[in-house]
């Protein structure tokens, strides 16, 4: 059976979306942290097989300068099947036209998103809700 696109969030059942994202795993994300995430953000991407959501990416964006893609998630079943690929490459088409496509990955995953044509940026920079943490799982240094 084919997969299903869809770039909605209509009917996109919250807690099946927060399921997957333990699953991935990219870690634990509330239902209704995820709805306002996904509301807020201009372009989406979910991928279905059958009736079950496998796939989900989405962007960030002010539709002039700056999309920033980021929560790229697939359920294990559905990863090493070039499924992630195909979801960037539909975030990085539906950003066209901003001066920018910003992506943020899971630290170890950089090769892959090389691969799609992304650049390692030297002077990004982040303030997160825990330092300590971020450090700790390799999103920051102490520099």
């Amino acid at each position: 059976m084919p997969l299903i696109w869809s770039y909605s969030i209509d009917g996109l059942d919250w807690n099946e979306l927060a399921a997957l994202y333990d699953a991935a795993p990219l870690g634990s994300k509330s239902p209704s942290g995820l709805k306002t995430a996904f509301t807020n953000s201009m372009f989406t991407c979910f991928v279905y097989d059958e009736q079950q959501l496998v796939g989900v990416g989405r962007a960030l964006a002010d539709g002039v300068d700056c999309s920033y893609i980021c929560d790229v998630a697939l359920l294990p079943s559905h990863q090493g099947l070039g499924l992630g690929k195909q979801i960037v490459a539909k975030l990085v088409e539906m950003s066209r036209g901003h001066r920018k496509i910003i992506l943020y990955a899971v630290p170890g995953k950089e090769s892959f998103y090389k691969k799609l044509g992304f650049k390692r940026m030297s002077t990004a920079m982040a303030i997160f809700e825990d330092q300590t943490e971020a450090q700790a799982r390799g999103y920051v240094n102490e520099t």
